[in-house]
């Protein structure tokens, strides 16, 4: 079989990258950058100093910064309509993975028109739109390196999950340094998020040589770090292996696909704006215990990709050591279940059959080493609410 490998044409990765973009910009022959941000970043003073930079050295730069988390379509047309009323040659994403996700969608739009239903899965958008830079502040969803974006239809709580080149960065600054103020939910969340990716991304149908040993490595870095994070925000060589892990475990799953619990967060997401790296730690374990089976010499990789102390040589032992991690690792990081985050139960249950139908829809699921049908997508979700 032969892997279809895509990845940003120049990367810059370590301490002071995202002061290269005006560099960067000059290599790809681009000065008119729309920068795609959010309120905090503005309020922190980093959008302005990004600013500075590219207006003093003479790039034509404008700034839009009202994304919201989990972009929406009405979202997105309002950043479209900002970067339509100007003259610009690039999209800029600076942010964590709602500007980035913005960014793409407005990237696409501006050039091929129409709306974002139009670019749900199972559509492939390989022809290219504005040429995309990614600066992630967040260590969480290896936007960076992707070639995917989400988008939310407000009108039916649909994650629109979009796919193809079209979406993948041609450059990403990865500089571990923007991450060193994040708050601990957002670490926590975010950290989860990219371990996430790199399970899935490992174990998923459509893994490769090539994912294989971006997804372990990022294991191996996320797993011993993430803890560390959490408890001390300013372990510069903590945030350093964070950054590298999501990063790698990004391109792991854009070159791979991500899997069932993928699958079924994005609904969670969209029902109950539950954020997406906090709803995916809400499944993992079960989801993990639930698929193994079907893999388990691949789930005891990641078990000793993740340093987890105490494995001999029993796959099935491995196993279980990486779901008991899982979940103490929720513990640690106090991710709430769906009941203890608020969320109504009558409702939940209501809404099951439809948020297994658009798991389903997502094409997700059937990367997972075991497929599941509707009716056990409903029952890991009840099982999630029990946990």
């Amino acid at each position: 079989m032969v892997a279809s490998i895509a990845l940003p044409r120049l990367m810059r990765i370590g301490a002071g990258a995202s002061r290269l973009l005006l560099e960067i910009l000059g290599q790809l022959g681009l000065s008119r950058p729309f920068v795609v941000t959010d309120p905090y970043l503005v309020s922190s003073g980093r959008t302005e100093m990004l600013l500075e930079r590219l207006n003093s050295a003479g790039a034509r730069a404008k700034i839009f910064s009202e994304t919201v988390p989990d972009p929406t379509v009405a979202s997105v047309e309002a950043a479209l309509a900002a970067l339509q009323a100007g003259d610009f040659d690039c999209v800029v994403g600076f942010g964590g993975g709602s500007p980035m996700d913005t960014a793409k969608a407005v990237a696409v739009l501006a050039r091929h028109g129409g709306h974002m239903r139009d670019y749900k899965a199972p559509h492939l958008q390989d022809e290219p739109g504005l040429p995309i830079v990614a600066i992630p502040t967040t260590a969480g969803t290896g936007s960076e390196a992707t070639r995917f974006t989400i988008v939310t239809d407000e009108t039916s709580d649909e994650k629109m999950l979009c796919i193809g080149l079209a979406y993948l960065p041609v450059a990403a600054l990865v500089d571990y340094e923007l991450t060193l103020t994040k708050p601990k939910r957002l670490t926590a969340d975010t950290g989860i998020d990219a371990l996430t990716h790199a399970i899935e991304a490992y174990v998923s149908r459509k893994s490769n040589l090539f994912s294989d040993g971006l997804a372990l490595q990022a294991m191996h870095l996320i797993a011993p770090n993430l803890r560390r994070v959490w408890t001390d925000p300013g372990d510069r060589a903590a945030r350093e292996a964070m950054m590298l892990g999501a990063t790698q475990a990004g391109i792991a799953f854009s070159n791979a696909s991500v899997a069932l619990v993928h699958g079924m967060s994005r609904p969670i997401g969209a029902h109950f704006h539950v954020a997406h790296g906090l709803s995916n730690a809400m499944l993992l374990p079960v989801v993990t215990a639930f698929s193994a089976p079907a893999a388990v010499a691949r789930y005891a990789a990641c078990a000793r990709a993740m340093g987890i102390p105490g494995l001999d040589g029993d796959d099935r032992a491995a196993v279980n050591a990486l779901v008991a991690e899982l979940e103490a690792l929720n513990d640690d990081l106090d991710v709430p279940g769906p009941r203890e985050y608020g969320i109504d139960p009558a409702r939940w249950e209501a809404l099951l059959p439809t948020m297994a139908a658009q798991a389903l829809a997502s094409g997700s699921p059937a990367n997972n080493p075991i497929e599941p049908s509707a009716e056990e997508i409903q029952a890991l979700y009840r099982r999630v609410w029990a946990a």
